[in-house]
């Protein structure tokens, strides 16, 4: 049944990354894979379940409850992982994200030292960049739980993951900064540029 759609595990062109470990990108890739082996069985299991629904309807809540967490754990890491395809590469000082990010935040630099300080607080989970057609305007969220927390609608421009996973096998529990820079400098602006291009 279509409403119960399951997905494949993507695969991404990586590069050796500055900070980041091939052994822990491996075993990050390999938490993703989770998700999307997740929500494909919580699909699986909801759809069995529906054919009585009224017998099975608490542990279908549940299970719904679950699958978006299991979603979004999976479209994040897919934002996540796409941002290091290909190369690293420069933000465009002259291009329509760096221009819009300037004018809406006084400057480049201000609105990536928000996105990096959100993902300095205390507790696991992702710093977002979204963008605000309507307002014409930057959002910097937090979401703890990937299917929480987020500006519902609102196109993802950059996502920075800071749960432990991310960080710990190369920098320890307390070096979540030193990975916010390693992760930063390895980006590929093309990608967050051709994202922006994309929701205007």
């Amino acid at each position: 049944m279509a409403i119960y759609h399951t997905y494949e595990a993507k695969k991404f062109n990586l590069p050796a990354l500055e900070g980041i470990s091939a052994k822990s990108v491996e075993e990050h890739l390999g938490l993703y894979a989770g998700y999307v082996k997740n929500f494909n069985a919580i699909s699986g299991a909801i759809e069995e379940l529906v054919k009585d629904a009224e017998k099975n309807a608490h542990a279908i809540s549940e299970l719904i409850r679950r699958r978006s967490f299991e979603f979004g754990g999976m479209r994040l890491h897919e934002k996540y992982f796409t941002q290091w395809e290909g190369r690293p590469t420069a933000l465009n000082a002259n291009g329509p994200l760096a221009r819009a990010l300037a004018k809406d935040c006084g400057s480049v630099e201000t609105a990536l030292t928000v996105v990096r300080q959100t993902g300095m607080m205390r507790g696991p989970g992702w710093s977002i960049l979204y963008f605000d057609k309507e307002a014409d305007a930057f959002l910097v969220g937090f979401t703890g739980e990937q299917h929480q927390g987020h500006f519902v609608t609102l196109p993802i421009i950059l996502a920075l993951d800071v749960w432990e996973h991310a960080f710990i096998l190369d920098y320890g529990a307390q070096g979540k900064g030193k990975y916010i820079d390693a992760f930063f400098k390895n980006l590929n602006w093309d990608v967050m540029e051709k994202r922006f291009a994309e929701v205007q």
